[in-house]
C-alpha cells in the first residue's frame, strides 16, 4: 500500500514538474525566437514546439484525475458540510459513510464506462495486434493532432485515474467504520516547521470552517475556541 501511495505522490509531481517546464520552454523560445539574433533567430526558428500545447494538457489532465484520487486519500478535497458538522455523533457517522458509498459508487460507474469507451476507441485494436489476433474490421482509432499519440492512451487517464479514486473512496470508508477517523489536510502546516501537539493553538480541528465533514472524534468547535473562551470567562 506504501508502494501504491509513493507511485500516486511521484506521478502527480512528475506531471506537474514536468508540464511547468515544458511551458517555461515553449514561451522562453517564443520570446527568443523573436529576438533578431544573426544565427540563433534561424536556429530556433527551425526547431518546432507546436507540440508543448498539446503535450501539457495532456499531462494536466492525467495530473488531475490522480490528484484528485491523492485528494481522497489525503483528505484534501473541500465539502460544505454546515448542517452534517451539526448533527449527534451517531448521525453524523451515517451521513459520512453515506457520502462516500455514493463517491465510491459514482466513480466506479465513471470509470466503467470511460474504460468502454477507451476500448472502443483504439485499445482493442492496440491489445489484439500485440497478442497476434486478427484485427480485421476493427478500427485503429483515432490520433492526437500534433504528437499524433492514439487518443486511448490519453483518454486512458479517466478510467485509470476513477479506479484509484474508488480504491481511496473505499479504503476510507473501511478506515472510518473500524476507528471513526477522516483523513484531515491541515492547511496552515508548513513542512519542517516544528509544532507541539499538546498545545491547543497548534489544534487543526480549531478552526469551524464547516469545510471537511469531521470525524466522530472532533466536535465542531475546535479546543482552540474552548481554551479561548476559558481564559475570556476567568478574566472576567
Amino acid at each position: 500500500m506504501k508502494f501504491l501511495d509513493h507511485l500516486e505522490e511521484w506521478l502527480v509531481t512528475f506531471l506537474m514538474g514536468g508540464a511547468t517546464l515544458i511551458i517555461f520552454v515553449a514561451v522562453l523560445h517564443r520570446y527568443a525566437a523573436g529576438m533578431a539574433i544573426p544565427g540563433l533567430q534561424d536556429w530556433l526558428l527551425s526547431l518546432s514546439m507546436s507540440w508543448a500545447q498539446e503535450l501539457t494538457i495532456i499531462m494536466f489532465v492525467w495530473m488531475c484525475k490522480f490528484g484528485a484520487a491523492y485528494g481522497v486519500r489525503t483528505g484534501i478535497h473541500v465539502g460544505v458540510d454546515v448542517l452534517i458538522n451539526r448533527l449527534n455523533k451517531q448521525n453524523r457517522g451515517k451521513f459520512v459513510i453515506f457520502g462516500l458509498c455514493a463517491g465510491a459508487l459514482f466513480t466506479s460507474i465513471v470509470a466503467i464506462i470511460a474504460a468502454a469507451f477507451v476500448w472502443e476507441n483504439g485499445a482493442h485494436h492496440f491489445w489484439l495486434n500485440l497478442l497476434g489476433q486478427s484485427v480485421e474490421g476493427i478500427p485503429e482509432g483515432p490520433t492526437t493532432p500534433d504528437l499524433e499519440w492514439p487518443t486511448w492512451m490519453v483518454y486512458s487517464a479517466v478510467p485509470l485515474g476513477s479506479s484509484l479514486m474508488c480504491f481511496r473512496f473505499i479504503q476510507v470508508l473501511v478506515l472510518f467504520v473500524k476507528t471513526g477517523d477522516l483523513p484531515h489536510h491541515d492547511h496552515g502546516h508548513v513542512d519542517g516547521l516544528e509544532v507541539d501537539p499538546n498545545d491547543p493553538e497548534d489544534n487543526p480541528y480549531a478552526m469551524a470552517d464547516n469545510l471537511h465533514p469531521r470525524d466522530l472524534h472532533h466536535s465542531l468547535e475546535g479546543k482552540t475556541r474552548h481554551h479561548n473562551a476559558t481564559d475570556g470567562s476567568q478574566s472576567k
